[in-house]
């Protein structure tokens, strides 16, 4: 989340009056995050926030709003998107595609203990589950293709050891088959500071608009590669026994997943490498733009290519 579009109030406060949510009281924009412009509103009715889509298609944007619509009527703690007077979740605004989702409860936990990670765990086989009945389809947006033509455009800015890490991951992971790896819809970006925690439950998951269709075990190692990670890159064997173990429990890896899961890690540390490096070289323009370190993600992807713990059970 980031403000790359600026809203006049008057403006926002015409919009709103397409709902039925009260009249603007006060809102401000949100800087973390790298896709879309955001914003906390509060009305005479309650808080939402508000999302303006900057680079996603707009015939894209159904899949997501319908998605966390369905999530949310299967009891998931994520945002549910408010129809218009016309009950659509889609608008218009600022000449930008626009929805308004309520404001869930509680905050982000960048340091989780096991805990923590096991619920997520639990709560990620939910989504998963909860997935399969989700009748529209969309591939991962940062899939195998995009992750082919980011490498094209970042590669110039990288220097000889990157471009060869890079070459080498690339033709890696084109040889992985992961056709037989169980396949649904995918949050693809559960990192901690999506998750929000009302005490020790979990109050939100927000930020679904990198979601598609993909093998579950690559929304797996994302998560794990982020919740289970040291600060020097390695995996914490027991936050990340905690979050596997809690998933397992819900929903059981299959062989194929237990075999495919080292590649998986380094699948989930390239798209995010990738994407680090495609905001610091080549930045979009706005107001409050959060940009990441791309090498974070550059040494997480060395150190998963040097082994990975296993899966549990199979």
């Amino acid at each position: 989340m980031s403000v790359f579009t600026s809203v006049p109030a008057a403006t926002l406060a015409d919009w709103l009056r397409h709902y039925a949510v009260g009249r603007l009281v006060a809102f401000e924009g949100i800087s973390a995050g790298v896709q879309n412009s955001n914003f906390f509103v509060t009305t005479t009715l309650g808080r939402y926030v508000l999302t303006l889509f900057e680079a996603i298609p707009r015939a894209e944007l159904p899949f997501y709003l319908n998605l966390m619509a369905h999530l949310a009527r299967h009891g998931l703690p994520v945002p549910g998107p408010i129809a218009d007077r016309d009950n659509e979740y889609l608008g218009t605004l600022c000449d930008r595609p626009a929805a308004l989702v309520m404001r869930l409860s509680g905050r982000s936990d960048m340091n989780p203990g096991p805990d923590r990670c096991a619920r997520v765990g639990a709560m990620l086989a939910g989504l998963h589950l909860a997935g399969l009945s989700y009748g529209r389809r969309q591939d991962n947006p940062r899939g195998a293709a995009w992750r082919s033509a980011t490498a094209a455009r970042v590669r110039p800015f990288l220097p000889a050891d990157e471009q060869a890490l890079l070459d080498a991951e690339l033709a890696f992971q084109a040889e992985v088959d992961v056709s037989a790896l169980p396949q649904g819809v995918i949050h693809a970006d559960l990192f901690r500071d999506n998750v929000l925690w009302d005490g020790e439950h979990i109050g939100g998951v927000i930020d679904f608009y990198f979601a598609g269709r993909d093998a579950l075990l690559f929304d797996v190692a994302v998560t794990v590669n982020d919740w289970c990670t040291t600060p020097a890159g390695e995996i914490d064997p027991v936050r990340c026994e905690a979050l596997l173990g809690a998933y397992h429990a819900e929903r059981p890896f299959t062989a194929a997943e237990r075999a495919a899961w080292p590649a998986m890690l380094r699948a989930a540390a390239l798209r995010f490498w990738l994407s680090r490096a495609e905001d610091f070289h080549l930045p979009k323009s706005g107001e409050m733009v959060l940009v990441k370190p791309p090498a974070e993600y550059r040494d997480i992807l060395r150190l998963r290519g040097a082994g990975a713990p296993c899966l549990p059970g199979v």
